[in-house]
């Protein structure tokens, strides 16, 4: 149980770090702007609109979607979905070209 406890304390300590200024600095000039906007954005989807779908679909469909509610919090999902998100920009802004 301590274990648990200790990997919540620990995804909620990262997500906060990476808020910082001086690491929104570090990934400005390294990556440049559109992968800031892309991490915002995702940002926005993993801890605002993922828990939202699953109170919608706790209220309309089955309540046991309730229990997904917190799980965007604890599981932080950006070593997956910010890869997919940049290679896919990059693959469209290459294509244009």
């Amino acid at each position: 149980m301590k274990k648990i406890f200790s990997e919540i304390y620990h995804n909620i300590k990262h997500k906060l770090k990476f808020w910082t200024p001086e690491n929104g600095k570090k990934l400005i000039v390294e990556y440049g702007v559109p992968f800031f906007v892309i991490l915002i954005i995702w940002e926005i989807i993993e801890d605002i609109l993922f828990p939202y779908a699953a109170y919608l679909l706790g209220t309309y469909l089955n309540p046991v979607f309730y229990t997904l509610m917190p799980i965007s919090w604890i599981i932080c999902l950006h070593p997956i979905a910010v890869p997919i998100l940049w290679s896919g920009w990059v693959y469209f802004k290459n294509r244009k070209k």
